[in-house]
């Protein structure tokens, strides 16, 4: 991970809920700076943080925001989505069956062809080699167990995920407002 003191091409916005929490850790929750603008002109935003940078119309001019704060508190509580993003985060972008990172894909734990559901509870991710060698056979019969049995994950669970795949690039008025659970510096 890189902090920069510059802006990141786009001038992209972190956008933290009312409570000054990141709506999302992964991905990150940035709004592009027109989107940011409107909400600012619509009164749903408060600025906590501008660049350098300066925006100008004929009768007004003023600085991008780097991060504004939701005027009002979105719950957090619903479902995730059933996506292979969210799968993937859910199971650490890591093989069920071994410890690979690379060239993942998902897997039917119960194959389709056994009646086998594509849900939260049935799916895991795979990497292409295990993946095929489980092929479309039971656990059971190939010796092959994901390592964590696959439920619905809830969405607090993938934002906790989320916070161990930082964004390569983060700019520095950003840091104030992500990772209160670390460590500090002494």
């Amino acid at each position: 991970m890189q902090v920069v003191s510059h802006a990141p091409t786009g001038w992209p916005c972190l956008v933290l809920n009312a409570d000054f929490r990141p709506l999302s850790y992964y991905p990150l929750s940035l709004w592009p700076w027109q989107d940011v603008i409107k909400a600012v002109f619509l009164d749903r935003v408060d600025v906590v943080s501008t660049y350098d940078q300066m925006i100008h119309s004929p009768s007004f001019a003023m600085k991008l925001p780097s991060v504004v704060s939701l005027k009002q508190y979105v719950t957090q509580d619903r479902p995730p989505a059933f996506t292979r993003f969210n799968l993937f985060l859910r199971d650490g972008f890591t093989c069920q069956y071994c410890p690979s990172t690379d060239d993942l894909t998902f897997d039917h734990v119960i194959p389709r062809s056994r009646g086998g559901r594509t849900t939260w509870e049935n799916i895991v991710t795979a990497c292409a080699r295990c993946n095929l060698t489980k092929g479309g056979r039971m656990p059971a019969q190939a010796q092959m167990h994901p390592r964590q049995k696959p439920r619905r994950p809830t969405a607090h669970e993938l934002q906790n995920r989320g916070r161990r795949f930082p964004p390569h690039h983060l700019h520095e008025s950003w840091l104030d407002y992500l990772y209160w659970d670390i460590e500090l510096e002494a």
